[in-house]
């Protein structure tokens, strides 16, 4: 039976499979490939927590169902992890949720609080997630700007007064995937003052909170006190202890927002796995030198990449913080489009990134680079893109001239 199914329908084409299919066939090809498409930590986690894995998964009591809202323990790692880190309070019984990384979470929250039709503001560009979460609901987006300031609180004014019906939910993520964009506690403050005045919960997105370089600390949205009213917090193991594939990460805030979150996942899932869990509350608990060097690891390669493009001719903005360098396309490949640039990239430079249009029409013109790969393997990327730079301009010039001597 062919059937258009409704939700299929409004999710778009994934951008980021064209250069996924042709990083695949390149590879099938014996070619080398290297990846800064995807931000794949590439680094093992900690001895202490792989250990607390081995040594918990011997335990034969713990191969049954989980706990859907996570195992005691987490949650008041979580808890303790707030405190520490923000000076924030955290009720780990109404307060504080696991979930299946913060993918999952953010996706579960956007069922359990969207009607079809709700209007949702989301940056743009922003991870894919953010949107099509709500999208998958049933939701109308409405985009916003990533960058703080004036016009970000001129665009919230702008879609209570334009939207129909009134804005339901805001989310926010900083530092931001793709911009790698920070902000202050001024700034959630005056977000927090806005949408509380026009109830309009906030998701935070904050899963790159401990990747930060030559900044302070990035904050938590819930060091705002009248941010418990309106707003849930999403963090992540997956960056900031290198656990990509346990699928494991946490959310807090407002406990009627948590509730909720709680009650879709009864019904989705029995929680992940009772070992990982175990591991990631030693992770939190434990020993945190292992985040330092995953920072330190990622300044250093940062540096390499930003320095090294400089010197082959392609200028990028060093990151605050993440994991991610949003480069603006340099401008003699500015007119290809970052999908184009991106296919080009790796057809002829043996180099992956993401296009700048697969987080939204406003990531045109730049592509993203994650700090994936060694020190090693990216001088040898900057190397290829130096020769790809100077091998680009020798055939745009001859297509030129082609063109011009058919004119």
């Amino acid at each position: 039976m062919d059937q258009d199914f409704h939700k299929i329908r409004r999710l778009p084409p994934y951008v980021f499979a064209e250069v996924n299919n042709m990083k695949a066939r390149a590879r099938a090809a014996g070619e080398d490939i290297i990846d800064f498409g995807m931000g794949n930590p590439d680094q093992p986690p900690a001895e202490h927590i792989v250990e607390k894995l081995r040594e918990t998964v011997l335990d034969p009591k713990v191969h049954q169902y989980s706990n859907s809202r996570g195992i005691p323990g987490l949650r008041k790692a979580i808890a303790a992890y707030y405190e520490r880190r923000f000076g924030v309070d955290v009720d780990p019984e109404t307060e504080a949720i696991v979930t299946l990384g913060s993918k999952e979470g953010l996706a579960n929250l956007s069922s359990a609080i969207t009607t079809p039709g709700d209007v949702i503001l989301v940056p743009n560009p922003s991870y894919p997630i953010h949107q099509f979460g709500f999208i998958i609901a049933g939701a109308a987006v409405r985009n916003i700007p990533v960058e703080p300031g004036q016009g970000f609180m001129k665009a919230l004014e702008r879609a209570v007064l334009h939207s129909v019906p009134k804005p339901t939910a805001l989310v926010l993520n900083y530092p931001n995937n793709p911009t790698a964009i920070c902000v202050d506690l001024d700034f959630y403050t005056e977000v927090v003052d806005f949408c509380h005045f026009h109830g309009i919960y906030i998701l935070s997105d904050l899963a790159y909170a401990e990747l930060y370089y030559d900044i302070a600390p990035p904050p938590s949205i819930l060091q705002i006190r009248r941010a418990w009213e309106i707003a849930v917090e999403f963090t992540s193991m997956s960056k900031t202890y290198s656990m990509p594939g346990w699928r494991i990460g946490f959310a807090a805030g407002n406990p009627q927002l948590i509730g909720a979150l709680a009650r879709v996942k009864s019904y989705l899932d029995y929680g992940a796995f009772t070992p990982i869990q175990v591991a990631a509350t030693a992770a939190l608990n434990g020993p945190q030198d292992c985040v330092d060097e995953v920072r330190a690891l990622y300044k250093d390669r940062r540096d390499v990449l930003v320095e090294g493009l400089a010197a082959a001719g392609w200028d990028i903005p060093a990151p605050d913080a993440t994991m991610f360098a949003w480069a603006p396309i340099s401008p003699q490949f500015a007119d290809m489009g970052s999908l184009e640039f991106s296919k080009f990239l790796l057809s002829e430079a043996k180099v992956a990134v993401s296009p700048g249009i697969g987080f939204g029409e406003h990531g045109e013109g730049y592509v993203r680079i994650a700090l994936c790969e060694n020190a090693h393997r990216t001088r040898q990327a900057i190397r290829s893109i130096k020769a790809m730079m100077g091998l680009g301009n020798k055939k745009r010039a001859l297509t030129k001239r082609s063109k011009a001597a058919a004119e």
